[in-house]
Order: C-alpha cells, then sequence, then structure tokens
C-alpha cells in the first residue's frame, strides 16, 4: 500500500473526479435493519446462488463468498479472525456437502484464509484506501455491514498484487454482491471496486481501451 508518484496521484485525482460523479447518482447504502447474519442459514441463501452461475465448479468464488462471511462474523461478533477462520475450516468450508446444510463446498481454503488474513491484519490501511473512494458524507462506517465486509476482502485480494487479474476480481466481489443483495448495492459495489481496482493496480487499466 505504497504512496502514490505525483503522476499517479494526477491520475487518481482524475478517475476519483470521475468516480464521485457517478457515486452522486447512486443511493447512499447505509446499515440496513434487514441486512444479512452471519448464520449458517445466510450462507445457504447466499451460496444457492452462486452455485446456480454460469460456471461450476467454482472454487475460488465459493472462497471470496465465505471470506466476505467471515469477516461480516469476526466484526459483527468481535472475533478474532483466526478463530473465525479456524470455525469455517472446520464446518463450512468442507470438500464435499451442500449449501444447504450451511457450508461452502469445494471453496478453495487457502484463498479464503489468505483473504480473511490479510483483511485483518491490515485493517486499518485497507479502511484507508476504500475511504478515500467514499463520499464524505457516506464513511464507511455508515455502510452496510456485509458490503463493508466485501469492500475489505476485495481491497485485501486486489492490495496483495496477485492473479488473477483485477477485472476478474471485480466481477468474482460482482457475483457475490449480487449473492447477498437484490437492491442498488452490486451497481453501488461495482463503481467503488472499480475505483479501488484502478487505484492499486493502475497498470492493468492503462493504455488505449482500458
Amino acid at each position: 500500500m505504497g504512496q502514490p508518484t505525483p503522476e499517479e496521484t494526477s491520475e487518481l485525482d482524475r478517475l476519483r473526479a470521475e468516480f464521485l460523479a457517478e457515486q452522486a447518482s447512486i443511493r447512499p447504502l447505509a446499515a440496513s435493519s434487514q441486512r444479512p447474519d452471519p448464520s449458517p442459514a445466510s450462507i445457504k441463501a447466499s451460496g444457492r446462488k452462486v452455485a446456480s452461475s454460469k460456471h461450476q465448479p467454482r472454487p475460488r468464488t465459493g472462497a471470496r463468498l465465505a471470506a466476505v462471511q467471515a469477516l461480516y462474523q469476526s466484526e459483527h461478533n468481535n472475533d478474532p479472525a483466526e478463530v473465525v477462520i479456524e470455525q469455517f475450516l472446520r464446518h463450512r468450508l468442507p470438500t464435499s456437502g451442500a449449501y444447504e446444510e450451511g457450508q461452502v463446498p469445494e471453496a478453495n481454503a487457502g484463498l479464503f484464509a489468505e483473504i480473511v488474513r490479510h483483511a485483518a491484519r491490515d485493517g486499518a490501511a485497507i479502511d484507508a484506501v476504500i475511504a478515500r473512494h467514499l463520499d464524505a458524507g457516506w464513511p464507511l462506517a455508515k455502510l452496510d455491514p456485509v458490503l463493508r465486509a466485501l469492500l475489505r476482502a476485495a481491497v485485501a485480494e486486489l492490495g496483495a498484487g496477485r492473479d488473477p487479474p483485477a477485472k476478474v476480481v471485480i466481477n468474482e466481489y460482482l457475483d457475490v454482491a449480487h449473492s447477498f443483495f437484490g437492491g442498488d448495492e452490486p451497481r453501488f459495489a461495482n463503481g467503488v471496486l472499480n475505483a479501488l481496482a484502478r487505484s492499486l493496480r493502475p497498470g492493468e487499466f492503462s493504455g488505449p481501451g482500458r
């Protein structure tokens, strides 16, 4: 999470202005009294939507879905990240099973643990990165906590700078967003994720037609 060069700062300012103009047309997504809960039943509902998408099996998508749930649970219950990771690895990420049992079958356990650990270890830096791409009137603390967990997981993965490409990561987390939300949240997430990806991996968005 190093400091950008003056050239990168100028480009980031331009991208941020574009993003804020788009964000202004999106309803702010405050914490909802009907937000998803961190229970196995929540994984059951969201998991069925992921499982019904076009690419199967999808162990990396399952890992991201579980990572969002784990980060939500960690914040919601004030549980240490390692405790939640161990719980998920033991009970919710089996090699077989069904979403109907509150599990995320065939999820990539290594990717899941890496995302959650990175998000927990670098939480303050990750939140600062996200905050720079949110409207001043709607800080991170006001967002729905599941959406907050999703953005943290995405930044943890994008910030690692490894495969897959940023656009793949964005699409994966949009699938997860659609599995949790049926309103404006996926559209909001798309705008924020694109802005975040461009700031964290500018080299992947440079050049004509990008």
